[in-house]
């Protein structure tokens, strides 16, 4: 008996609607693939060409490659120490009073801040302390702290032109002359260092400072070291003075019988380091030997040392420094007040590169050397001043 007209239309159209059912999610999937594949093919080609631009906006060509800014600005600031970017001195203050308040001192949070921040800075620090806690900060600090670890502290609070100033002053003040102290300051300051650095020291000690020199040195050593305090070196190279001057210091040691101190003075106390480098050139090609050669061969004593440390600041004040840093702790006991001196006043000025001068000349770098001769939070403040381990 033949089935029901209602059955058949049933009984067709569901294998159809099965087969077109199927087909339909076959086609979509395919599509949805290929359009995935088309997508992962566009951002490997986007990222690729991304790569591309980078690569060459980041290494020009050979014949002209522009610094990046991160590069120029470490080239510019050579120092270690440099200003805390989210400075805030009312902050700071009060981290250092909770620091001390109470049972105990708490060494380190001093000792990372103060290293962490420039000497204006922690100027700014000082005033902001006296306005919230009615004391001073650096009597504070003298209360709670003790030995090298003070000292070096007490010297990061005092401004860079006043704490020359004191070296000074208790160089000559002191029992005897310190001659170590008048020759590295006065051979490797700037004009403007100098200059300011007499200014501070009338106004602090109430007397001028090449008075003291004079009443505490004589001879030629004196002559030099009033004319380096004049800050006054001449400026730029006079093209046509740079063969007479090296004939001249010639003529004034080697080439003649005694010397003539006063021609050393005149040419190494007066000429801008820009043209003394061109003279030490031109004398090494008339004798034939450096200039540290011939002061050494003719002077002695403190002129000697004087006029030797003019020559290697005009050479590399980063190196002179390197060599008093290896002289400081690579002798017999370590020398605190050289050390720290040094470390001090040139953490913000090239400690970057007497780290690199130190490392070349004596084959170990300057944070470990530190870490053999220090100890305790007197190390760990000169570690941080020092800024790393090369």
């Amino acid at each position: 008996m033949p089935a029901p007209r209602k059955f058949l239309v049933a009984s067709t159209s569901l294998p159809l609607a099965l087969g077109w059912g199927w087909n339909l999610s076959l086609y979509v999937g395919l599509f949805l693939g290929l359009l995935v594949l088309m997508l992962l093919l566009l951002w490997m080609l986007l990222n690729q060409l991304r790569n591309s631009v980078a690569k060459s906006t980041l290494q020009p060509s050979r014949s002209f490659r522009q610094p990046s800014f991160e590069k120029r600005i470490q080239h510019a600031y050579r120092g270690s120490v440099r200003p805390f970017v989210h400075f805030n001195a009312k902050h700071d203050a009060e981290i250092l009073n909770k620091a001390m308040k109470g049972i105990g001192t708490d060494e380190d949070a001093i000792l990372m801040l103060l290293t962490a921040r420039s000497n204006d800075q922690r100027q700014q620090i000082k005033a902001a302390y006296k306005k919230a806690f009615g004391k001073d900060l650096v009597s504070a600090l003298k209360s709670e702290l003790g030995g090298l670890f003070e000292s070096l502290i007490v010297a990061l609070m005092t401004p860079s032109a006043s704490y020359d100033a004191a070296q000074l002053h208790k160089a000559l003040k002191g029992a005897g002359t310190d001659d170590d102290v008048l020759i590295e300051i006065l051979a490797s300051r700037t004009c403007e260092q100098i200059k300011e650095i007499n200014k501070v020291y009338k106004k602090e000690f109430g007397g001028k400072l090449e008075k003291d020199i004079c009443s505490d040195t004589s001879g030629s050593y004196q002559k030099l070291l009033v004319i380096l305090l004049q800050g006054s070196r001449e400026q730029g190279v006079d093209e046509g003075q740079i063969e007479k001057d090296a004939k001249d210091l010639y003529a004034a040691g080697e080439g003649k019988l005694g010397t003539d101190e006063e021609k050393f003075i005149t040419i190494l106390g007066n000429r801008s380091a820009e043209h003394l480098r061109r003279v030490f050139d031109a004398y090494k090609k008339l004798s034939g030997s450096d200039i540290e050669d011939s002061i050494t061969g003719e002077t002695t004593g403190n002129l000697e040392n004087l006029l030797e440390a003019v020559v290697k600041c005009i050479r590399s004040v980063p190196e002179y420094f390197a060599e008093g840093l290896y002289k400081s702790m690579r002798r017999a006991g370590t020398d605190d007040n050289t050390l720290m001196r040094i470390m001090v006043s040139r953490s913000e000025v090239d400690m970057l590169d007497i780290r690199a001068c130190f490392k070349k000349k004596y084959g170990a770098s300057l944070y470990t050397t530190i870490q053999e001769d220090t100890a305790g939070d007197y190390q760990k403040a000169l570690l941080y001043l020092c800024g790393g381990n090369d």
